[in-house]
């Protein structure tokens, strides 16, 4: 029997056949599509039903075209699909501790490392809570090795440790990178220097000069968790860390560079005074160690340790000073906060991935510790950038929190200490907490005192004596506050549809970032269909990603097939009109409904009499 596969044969044609065939969605074809037959049981089940959680419309306006696009492809091949509404706190919730959900679709807060990948897909994390593993994927046998292996490298043989984890990535699909959206705020240009930081970073509000020797420097925020929570270690606030940057120090902090070669990340000095080296370690010993052991040594082979020395007289915000002492509390805190107190560890839901490198630390004097990690350098450096904590502050809120040891619980990323709003926000960080009014305001004040204020230090420095974070959920009104002067800077990144409202006008800068963070598609591998990589193959390629980015986000972004910003990205996986891996079934937006059905059933699913299809095969 012969078939001529450039026609159309039973709705479907031959690119999306080949489309279907081509993710790994393997099908006999028989010599003809319409032979395609399901080996399944008769027995009577259920039709496929998702819950697909997002945030509404005035919480991102993107992100809700996106889950509306897959709502209505999912249903035409015939799954059931609620989607589940939810403020920007309560998704994170559901997805970063609950794991409530069967799919979500939301914006990743990634890292300008790729690292960030360890936390996200090692099976360690699959149970804990935060961006650590959401999806609860656990593979330990294949992709562990390959995210251990990464980290340990540098430089040109990192790139090629890296690429069989993104094209292990692209094939699993625990969760699916949808695209990057181009980084675009605005800015009264009543101040200069915007171009000088990142404005997802410290740096960003940093070394700014005003004619008029500006008092307030006046921010609008679209998202009101920052006026609500300031907790540096909740899950479910400030997902960048930008308040987080200005509130507390770190050893280290990301510097962005752009030029005509690309864009550069690079952590320098920011509490230390001065450079580290990173050397080969011999041997450490565990009574230091932040990782948990029972042994009176610690095999250091392949690991690295760094002589850190901090800034003399520096002091957080009570006046109380900053030794190594804090710095070790922080990254042993980081790790459990319960602090061995209480019947299983309790790691922080934010900064676990940095924290896990750091094998041991031992403090030599008040300014001086070591830090030995199990990583390369790259991604040693990425741990030096995790707030430091007040050891004083956060041991005593332990002590008062735990009351009766006996009974004592400390459910990760559940309860007070990383969770609540109740903690003091008191940092060592260039400007201090002064007020804030939930949904309304972030109200910061300079702290005079901090180190880049003093002559002999060579670092950019707060310029005003406040900062105002103030609520404004809509990107056109922030543009329109910023043109009048009624605000000096957009420090959210602009929704796409408004960019070409940014008014062209001397007194307002348009600024545009490097961006690190991505749309996606997430999957809760741990239940239901979506435990299965072959529905998890099948769904992602209902996803037009072209479509997305040029008619949901007009152009103002890029569609991607994996996760890492372009450098990182092998030729075998790079984008070329379409994912490498599981592309589009369909054209131009049009989904071709009979051979997306027919990849469902080549992952082993069945249809009805009535086209619903059922999950028992």
């Amino acid at each position: 029997m012969n078939c001529d596969t450039t026609d159309h044969v039973d709705g479907i044609d031959r690119r999306s056949v080949l489309a279907a065939a081509g993710a790994g969605l393997s099908f006999s074809l028989s010599g003809c599509v319409d032979t395609v037959q399901s080996v399944v049981s008769d027995a009577e089940d259920d039709q496929i039903s998702l819950s697909l959680v997002t945030v509404p419309d005035d919480g991102n306006r993107e992100t809700v075209r996106i889950a509306r696009h897959l709502e209505q492809n999912l249903e035409a091949v015939g799954i059931d699909v609620t989607i589940a509404w939810r403020s920007r706190s309560e998704f994170l919730k559901m997805v970063l501790i609950d794991h409530d959900f069967d799919l979500y679709v939301g914006r990743h807060p990634a890292d300008f490392d790729p690292d960030f990948l360890y936390e996200a897909l090692h099976s360690t994390y699959a149970e804990e809570s935060g961006w650590q593993n959401p999806f609860q994927y656990s593979n330990p046998t294949f992709f562990d090795p390959l995210l251990e292996e990464q980290r340990r490298a540098d430089g040109d043989e990192r790139r090629e440790r890296i690429k069989p984890v993104l094209r292990a990535l692209a094939e699993e699909k625990p969760f699916d990178p949808i695209c990057r959206p181009d980084e675009y705020r605005v800015a009264n240009t009543r101040f200069d220097g915007w171009g000088d930081g990142h404005l997802a970073t410290r740096r960003g509000y940093l070394g700014l000069e005003s004619e008029a020797d500006a008092e307030r420097l006046h921010a609008l925020v679209t998202d009101a968790r920052p006026s609500q929570n300031v907790n540096p270690l909740s899950a479910t606030v400030d997902e960048q860390g930008t308040i987080t940057d200005l509130l507390y120090d770190s050893l280290g902090t990301l510097v962005v560079t752009e030029d005509d070669e690309g864009v550069a990340y690079d952590v320098e000095p920011w509490l230390a005074a001065e450079p580290w080296e990173w050397e080969p370690t011999d041997e450490i010993d565990a009574s230091e160690s932040v990782a948990e052991t029972d042994e009176t040594k610690t095999d250091a082979d392949g690991m690295l340790t760094a002589t850190v020395t901090l800034r003399e007289d520096c002091t957080f915000h009570d006046g109380e000073p900053v030794t190594a002492e804090d710095v070790a509390f922080t990254y042993q805190f980081l790790k459990d906060t319960a602090r061995g107190q209480s019947a299983s560890p309790s790691p922080a839901p934010r900064y676990r991935g940095q924290v896990s490198a750091v094998e041991n630390i031992e403090v030599e004097d008040d300014y001086r510790l070591r830090i030995t990690v199990d990583a390369g350098t790259e991604v040693g450096e990425r741990a030096l950038t995790v707030p430091i904590l007040p050891r004083h502050i956060w041991w005593n809120e332990i002590q008062d929190r735990i009351g009766d040891l006996e009974n004592f619980r400390a459910p990760q990323g559940r309860w007070g200490l990383v969770e609540t709003n109740s903690v003091s926000p008191i940092g060592s960080g260039p400007f201090q907490f002064e007020s804030q009014s939930e949904r309304t305001y972030l109200h910061l004040e300079r702290f005079d005192d901090h180190f880049s204020r003093r002559d002999d230090v060579d670092l950019p420095e707060p310029t005003v004596d406040e900062l105002r974070f103030t609520v404004d959920p809509g990107s056109t009104s922030s543009i329109s506050r910023v043109e009048s002067g009624d605000a000096d800077v957009t420090s959210s990144l602009l929704e796409a549809h408004s960019i070409s409202d940014i008014p062209d006008s001397s007194d307002v800068e348009r600024l545009e970032s490097p961006s690190w963070t991505f749309y996606h598609l997430g999957f809760n591998t741990d239940s239901g269909p979506c435990s299965k990589t072959s529905f998890r193959q099948a769904v992602t390629q209902l996803i037009d990603k072209e479509r997305i980015t040029e008619k949901m986000f007009y152009g103002h972004a890029t569609p991607l097939s994996s996760p890492v910003t372009d450098e990182w990205v092998p030729d075998d996986l790079a984008w070329d009109g379409d994912d490498p891996v599981t592309p589009f079934i369909g054209t131009d937006g049009s989904l071709n409904v009979a051979a997306a059905r027919a990849a469902f059933e080549a992952a082993g699913f069945r249809y009805d009499d009535d086209g619903r299809l059922r999950d028992r095969y």
